[in-house]
């Protein structure tokens, strides 16, 4: 199996809370009229429901969409909040981080500043 063809080129977490219940095509309606982005365009789309404790992957692969889905146990999936956007495009390492538990709104960097002057 060639990993390569299994690697998004994109990954983009829904802002949202979705319904669990949502099957491929309620995703993907998602991704087309919400997003206004194309569900089959090799990227990784990541969604979440409102307890924080499901989360759904949706991917198009070679000739069909694959969905995977996790459900926490007893723990939460903390969920990014630093953006105002419907979607927020990750990095494969910050995909990783979110689904093994880390807080990504803890690892957010100093906001830059401009100094007026030096001293």
């Amino acid at each position: 199996m060639d990993v390569e063809r299994w690697r998004p080129e994109q990954v983009w977490i829904y802002r949202q809370p979705v319904d669990m219940r949502k099957s491929i095509d309620g995703l993907c309606a998602i991704v087309a009229m919400e997003l206004d982005r194309n569900p089959a365009d090799r990227s990784l789309y990541v969604f979440c429901n409102r307890a924080r404790d499901k989360i759904k992957l949706l991917i198009w692969h070679r000739n069909g969409f694959w969905m995977l889905y996790k459900r926490l146990d007893q723990q939460r999936f903390h969920w990014p909040d630093w953006f105002s956007d419907e979607s927020l495009s990750l990095s494969i390492a910050q995909l990783d981080q979110l689904l093994d538990g880390y807080n990504l709104n803890a690892m957010r960097p100093h906001r830059a500043i401009t100094a007026a002057h030096i001293i």
